[in-house]
């Protein structure tokens, strides 16, 4: 097969057996690679019923068939499973070099089964697999994991490994690759925790190969081109990272403050704007493979009670560490992603999670006694405390290592957790923003902007500018864009591409890729497909309705451009299901599904 090594591998951590298996080529050819196969395979393999902590949960790593190739921004790959935090269908997106390097050791994706009876890892090198003993392993976190199993196995191996947090049950730990790469979103590390693997180590000496080299080369040269050329993928996201949008977001009104209690203007923001980052701390830049944008940061706090070096932040922890909490301390918001990353945990849902407690700290909620300090909106210093707590899972730590959601429930107001299906929104405020709120409340993984990114055309004006505080066309606008970063989520390939190059870019190397001759109407329709099939699963699992945390539909922000706005939900919804063929109620119809090949 072109695009793929034609091989998955079965790990049954119980029995601890290890099965190489053919690709299924027909599911890979309906729903591409990566987020689309591996959902198509865990869908058909696993009860949507089941406990995501338990053993009949499955978990999925999949890379796509443009990753490993000279593709555009081409590393990436996606952990699948259930959400222990959301119960949704979760397919977690990581870039850096292991989606690559597992390609290049002849295989697309990981299926890992059951639970182990104690701590192992999978050693690949290209065909000897094996689960190994990682007792001595259990505690470290991400950079002694990292380093403990190159000093092991070979400076040129990839790792991907949990840290404490996966180990004991944070509900939004994550899979953390290449020490500061993750699979970020959903705990997909707890349910590798849960399962007792501690890590994946691979090294690969083959190749990936395309059916139509001459066409791939030059289908990918027009894509890098293309991002060279643009404003945003070839200049500002490599100056500033994506902590840019820090100020952008803010000038229209839709940066959240103090866990959106206070609106969404952060009268601070600059100081913790890419600009303030580039400015004071930044080292360099990084990229993943094949990467031509390098919006990451090598950053270092040289001065203050934050010292410490590490990456990051990107634009969606700066915020959460930042304006969310009210702290405009870049070294405390740094020094807090910074331990996210090395104990292998969401900052979005951690920052969020600390805002919401601070909101209920302030209203007499949650009593001193149970934190152990004061947690007030603007304190830096309590804020990275938090943070280590729950990295340790230590005291307050603990209840924080639930979620925002289940933190609010049992101190007795659920409705202070800003998140959509009990995961946590990012970073820009649904009322300012009318179509990113249409957009966290569809969401088939819970609140999220990188299922559409509708901040694209709404604040960035790509491919077109749409006015943020009217709720006409967005719907539609929506719905192709959902179905858009589905099938580049399946490629392989960067959604930060979408900035400067859109379908005919992405279509073209995937067809030259896999020796397709589909058109690009042909080739989107996969990621309606792969949406729709997250859809059917988020149904059979009891998934709660779309919807938004109240405050969005009815406390009116108090200042800004979008003063007096509130989030529109229900008239973008009722459009929104018209579009996707679905019923009234959300669901998708029996037409619709047989004109998907989903009956």
């Amino acid at each position: 097969m072109y695009g793929y090594t034609g091989t998955i591998l079965r790990v049954d951590l119980k029995k601890g057996t290890i099965v190489k298996e053919p690709l299924n080529q027909k599911s890979a050819s309906e729903f591409v690679g990566a987020r689309g196969l591996g959902t198509k395979y865990f869908c058909d393999e696993c009860d949507p019923k089941c406990d995501p902590l338990g053993p009949d949960n499955k978990l999925i790593m999949m890379t796509g068939p443009l990753t490993g190739t000279c593709a555009t921004s081409s590393g990436r790959y996606n952990a699948i499973c259930k959400s222990p935090l959301t119960g949704t269908i979760e397919a977690s997106n990581s870039g850096g070099h292991f989606g690559p390097e597992l390609k290049y050791a002849g295989y697309d994706g990981i299926i890992f089964e059951d639970v182990a009876d104690h701590p192992v890892y999978l050693y690949i090198k290209d065909d000897v697999v094996e689960l190994r003993d990682a007792s001595q392993l259990w505690g470290k976190d991400v950079y002694e994991t990292t380093d403990a199993l190159l000093a092991a196995c070979g400076p040129d191996f990839r790792v991907a490994c949990i840290a404490p947090s996966g180990e004991e049950g944070c509900l939004f730990a994550a899979v953390m690759n290449d020490k500061h790469r993750a699979a970020g979103r959903g705990g997909v590390g707890a349910v590798m925790g849960v399962k007792k693997l501690k890590a994946v180590v691979v090294r690969g000496t083959g190749s990936v190969f395309v059916a139509r080299p001459e066409g791939f080369f030059q289908a990918a040269t027009d894509a890098r081109d293309k991002l060279k050329a643009h404003p945003v993928t070839g200049a500002g996201l490599s100056a500033y990272g994506t902590e840019i949008l820090v100020n952008i977001v803010n000038g229209v009104g839709g940066l959240p403050l103090n866990n959106g209690r206070d609106g969404a203007v952060f009268d601070k923001a600059d100081n913790i704007s890419g600009e303030s980052l580039t400015a004071k701390y930044l080292l360099r830049n990084k990229g993943c493979f094949g990467c031509s944008i390098g919006c990451g940061r090598a950053t270092y706090i040289n001065e203050g009670p934050f010292k410490s070096k590490g990456e990051g932040p990107e634009y969606e922890a700066g915020w959460s560490f930042g304006a969310a909490c009210g702290v405009d301390d870049l070294g405390a918001v740094c020094n807090a992603n910074f331990l996210c990353n090395q104990y292998g945990m969401d900052p979005i849902t951690m920052g969020s999670t600390i805002a919401c407690a601070m909101e209920l700290y302030e209203l007499g909620a949650i009593p001193e006694s149970d934190v152990g300090f004061p947690l007030r909106f603007g304190d830096a210093a309590a804020m990275v405390k938090c943070t280590e707590l729950t990295a340790k899972g230590e005291g307050f730590g603990k209840i924080l290592g639930q979620g925002s959601f289940r933190m609010a429930t049992k101190y007795g107001h659920p409705e202070l957790s800003m998140s959509v299906k009990k995961q946590e929104m990012p970073a820009y405020d649904g009322r300012a923003i009318q179509g990113i709120g249409l957009e966290y409340a569809t969401s088939n993984r819970g609140g999220c902007h990188v299922r559409g990114y509708m901040i694209s055309p709404e604040v960035l004006g790509i491919p077109m500018q749409l006015d943020p505080l009217v709720t006409e066309g967005k719907a539609a606008t929506l719905k192709l864009f959902q179905d858009l970063t589905a099938l580049v989520d399946a490629t392989g390939i960067c959604l930060f591409t979408t900035f400067g190059i859109g379908l005919p870019e992405i279509a073209a190397q995937y067809r030259e890729a896999v020796g397709s001759n589909e058109t690009d109407e042909e080739i989107l329709l996969k990621g309606e497909r792969i949406w729709n099939l997250e859809k059917m699963f988020n149904v059979a699992a009891g998934v709660e309705k779309d919807t938004l945390p109240p405050r969005l539909l009815r406390e009116a922000l108090p200042e800004g451009p979008a003063k007096g706005k509130v989030n529109d939900l229900y008239t973008m919804l009722n459009e929104y299901y018209a579009a996707r063929g679905w019923t009234a109620e959300g669901i998708p119809t029996a037409e619709k599904l047989a004109a998907l090949s989903l009956d």
